[in-house]
């Protein structure tokens, strides 16, 4: 691709220099773009870290997603952009390997591939902790093992989520948490136990920028798969448009709902403490409110999700892990090989069972840490990306342009690089480990980087 004079130009030479040779059927409207993309985020994710990172910032939950969602909008727009100049189905991987260089694209696309292997591992761990709300007597393990099983019987007999299943995945999930609100704004507005309207949950004051950054970090878990929608591009009736809107639609409607609901569970709980179980406290929280029976309802429904996502999560991880053998990046003997009766690569569903075993041994804040420590390097390497393209084929004219192009998608690489850096530090020796492994194997497979880096499987999401 050539460096061009004009925005317009370049656009043409992004587009033209970098069709894929594969076409897809183009078939997905905005509102099955958006669907899709709720229902990989998992709208209950709001739930998953409320306990902890209430402790952490001393009752400013909402605050803390304020922050992230700063971060993840500036980045949407960043993925936003990108997704016009190259309309293809892209990611992070394939943004950083067309602007900035082949093999830094690997090293993105292979910290990237991390999320994807872990999902179903923090997936077993929040069933645990959400049934072991209602059922304490019974061992966490056997949650985690549950869950691994039934989703992983499901997956190796080929059944797959199709689109109107992850429909009703998304509404279940948002008739569970509106019910929560009501509940939750029902008992506010009752005064109930002195509880009333307030802006301390947004207060900054008495709590260290380190605390709330540290907070703060863990809550891209509730925003994973926002991007994931960029996948879809070449399937898209208008790529050009509606993936760009898709993103933002996405990310919008998800932070004011998050914000919403977590605003009202610290208004009843300024002291999360008080809940008793700090990882679980959703469900503790959803009793209160609503006592037993409303707690079951919410626990079901979110049960209902977990298996929904677990399902999905764990077949494209292994779609992922196959086309990596296939391609060679990873053992093709190994990876590499589909059950020619069912069509699902057993071996490798299989494998991402037994990582997610992991989940017995690790604790909430380690797991959703180690999820958000490739998130944060490929929202990164997206901001990264488009300053790139901007200075070396886009050429911005006037402020706007160097605002959107530069100075914006600068902020978020800022952010996001502060965010990086609050991670847990267990968290951070093994995503470092892990890129270490991928430098290594990208150096002797490049000839010392002489030779072109093998390029990466793209995550699927499923089709329409």
């Amino acid at each position: 691709m050539q460096p061009t004079s004009t925005n317009a130009e370049s656009n043409s030479a992004i587009t033209e220099g970098h069709r894929p040779e594969r076409s897809l059927r183009r078939r997905l409207k905005l509102r099955h773009i958006v669907f899709l993309g709720l229902a990989y985020m998992a709208p209950l994710a709001v739930f998953d870290t409320f306990g902890i990172v209430a402790e952490a910032t001393n009752g400013r939950v909402p605050l803390a997603y304020i922050l992230i969602i700063i971060a993840v909008t500036i980045t949407a727009l960043s993925y936003a952009r990108m997704s016009r100049y190259y309309p293809g189905a892209g990611s992070a991987y394939t943004y950083t390997r067309q602007t900035l260089n082949p093999h830094v694209g690997f090293m993105v696309g292979w910290a990237a591939t991390l999320d994807y292997l872990l999902l179903p591992m923090l997936n077993a761990l929040l069933a645990a902790i959400y049934m072991g709300a209602v059922l304490p007597d019974v061992p966490a393990w056997v949650w985690v093992l549950s869950t691994i099983v039934i989703c992983t019987v499901l997956n190796v007999v080929g059944v797959k989520l199709a689109a109107q299943v992850n429909v009703i995945l998304v509404v279940v999930q948002i008739v569970v948490a509106v019910a929560f609100l009501f509940f939750a704004v029902r008992n506010i507005t009752m005064g109930i136990d002195g509880a009333g309207l307030g802006l301390s949950p947004f207060d900054p004051s008495g709590v260290p920028a380190g605390s709330l950054l540290s907070g703060a970090s863990l809550l891209a878990l509730s925003f994973l798969g926002f991007d994931a929608v960029t996948t879809m591009s070449e399937e898209a009736i208008r790529p050009k448009k509606d993936i760009p809107r898709a993103i933002i639609i996405i990310v919008i409607s998800a932070g004011v709902f998050f914000v919403a609901i977590t605003y009202a569970m610290q208004l009843l709980f300024p002291d999360v403490s008080e809940v008793g179980n700090i990882v679980g406290a959703s469900p503790e929280i959803a009793k209160y409110i609503g006592g037993a029976l409303f707690q079951a309802l919410f626990v079901g429904g979110y049960m209902f999700a977990v298996l929904g996502c677990g399902l999905t999560q764990q077949m494209s991880a292994a779609r992922l892990l196959y086309a990596m053998g296939r391609d060679g990046t990873l053992p093709q003997r190994f990876f590499g090989r589909i059950n020619r009766r069912t069509g699902v690569p057993v071996i490798n569903v299989v494998f991402i069972a037994a990582l997610a075993c992991s989940a017995m041994f690790l604790d909430l804040e380690s797991a959703a840490s180690l999820i958000n420590f490739g998130a944060y390097v490929a929202f990164g390497a997206v901001n990264l990306s488009l300053i790139f393209a901007t200075v070396k084929y886009l050429r911005p004219a006037g402020r706007i342009g160097l605002f959107a192009g530069i100075m914006l998608p600068s902020l978020g690489l800022l952010i996001n690089v502060a965010l990086w850096l609050s991670l847990d530090m267990n968290a951070k020796i093994v995503g470092i480990v892990w890129a270490l492994v991928g430098l290594a194997f990208l150096t002797a497979s490049t000839r010392m980087f002489r030779t072109p880096a093998p390029e990466m499987a793209e995550p699927e999401m499923d089709e329409v």
